[in-house]
């Protein structure tokens, strides 16, 4: 903290506060203490909420999660990020141990330096400024989750549902993602595209395949029904948005014989999709096509579905107005107002209030030597003030 006002954070030092808890999802490892520590001397109410249940690959996880709030009176300004990173990959690769935040030549090196430790860093800081010059009007809250990289089952999910029961009004939320592509502030985020994974088996029957007469391959049928799916054009784009897509993303007989055939063929499949398609309806489409090739060939088709978000868009408005105009003042550049790149707890935040992305530049988030020049958070600690003002306006 700064000498002058013990209120005023360093957003370089607690981006390396955080870095220092190697919370590799699920493991949380003391960061969302660190960070109830800093937002209770700024006044703020602090209440953990941690959900536990079946997360990736079936193991069993508890995930804490922080709702922070300053404030009763509206509008309340949310700022939402995850405190969880990506494993590092091998250590030895790394410039320097992956958790321990050393700067070098004025660029901090460290896993979630850009996604999204440095994100919460500077947003914290940003926040110990503004109530340095006195009260805002209205509130400022924060909603923080240890389960974005992972499945995200029992965090910002969940924390909005509960939320959302207890009646608890957000009027816009700022997600810390690392939207920006080549420069701080070239693009927001204002929508994210819908994720939908399938999981398809073709049951057959085991057998020689001199005697195919015998068995029942599935592999030719499987094959059918991925060549319909791969073959259907889903639709033509929406509005700020690419046309939704299919990929194929395994097939797997797991047959190590040359003269068997095959009991079992599986695949999986994920679509990424636009507000032209909805997760049910992509859902009933995929059964609809595995039931007409069930019909053709006899043989039994099951599939599992998860979706793990639909698609959104925030419109142009006052708050998406605000931000842009923030990052143009302090920058000088206008954000490119986007709806690319993969998924974000964004998806769940819709539910509440108009949601947007704004954060570091991406280009070294999940690589070995993530890192961040400290200018950079030095001027999104900048940028975050300035959409703070504007937006409590």
């Amino acid at each position: 903290m700064s000498a002058a006002n013990p209120r005023i954070i360093d957003p370089v030092e607690l981006t390396r506060e955080l870095i220092a808890r190697p919370s590799v999802t699920p493991a949380d490892e003391g960061a969302m203490d660190a960070l109830q520590r800093r937002l209770t001397a700024l006044g703020f109410t602090c209440r953990r909420l941690a959900f536990e249940g079946p997360g990736g690959e079936g193991v069993h996880s508890r995930i804490e999660n922080l709702y922070a709030r300053r404030g009763t009176e509206g509008p309340n300004l949310c700022f939402a990020g995850h405190t969880d990173v990506v494993p590092t990959g091998r250590a030895e690769a790394w410039s320097s141990g992956p958790f321990d935040a050393e700067v070098k030549d004025g660029v901090l090196y460290g896993r979630g330096a850009v996604d999204m430790k440095g994100g919460i860093a500077a947003w914290v800081a940003a926040v110990s400024r503004i109530l340095a010059e006195g009260e805002p009007k209205g509130s400022l809250s924060f909603l923080i989750t240890g389960d974005e990289e992972g499945p995200a089952l029992h965090g910002t999910k969940r924390v909005v549902e509960t939320l959302m029961a207890e009646g608890e009004v957000i009027d816009a939320c700022v997600v810390g993602e690392p939207s920006s592509q080549q420069a701080l502030g070239d693009t927001i985020k204002i929508g994210r595209r819908g994720s939908l994974n399938s999981w398809i088996t073709v049951h057959g029957k085991q057998g020689h395949v001199a005697y195919p007469h015998r068995a029942a391959n599935p592999v030719p049928v499987l094959v059918r029904l991925l060549s319909r799916l791969d073959g259907h054009v889903l639709d033509d784009g929406y509005e700020a948005f690419q046309p939704s897509n299919l990929e194929l993303t395994t097939i797997d007989v797991d047959n190590p014989a040359s003269n068997v055939i095959p009991a079992e063929a599986k695949a999986r499949l994920n679509i990424r999709f636009n507000p032209a398609q909805t997760g049910d309806g992509l859902i009933d489409w995929l059964n609809r096509e595995a039931g007409a090739v069930q019909a053709e060939t006899g043989l039994r088709i099951t599939l599992e579905h998860l979706c793990s978000g639909e698609a959104f868009l925030t419109p142009e408005g006052d708050f998406t107005r605000a931000v842009q105009d923030a990052v143009e003042a302090v920058t000088g550049r206008r954000p490119e107002a986007s709806t690319t790149g993969g998924t974000s707890d964004a998806r769940f935040i819709r539910a509440l209030c108009p949601v947007l992305e704004l954060g570091l530049v991406g280009q070294t988030m999940h690589q070995i030597d993530e890192r961040v020049p400290v200018s950079e958070l030095q001027a999104l600690t900048d940028v975050y003030v300035e959409v703070i003002r504007r937006v409590l306006v």
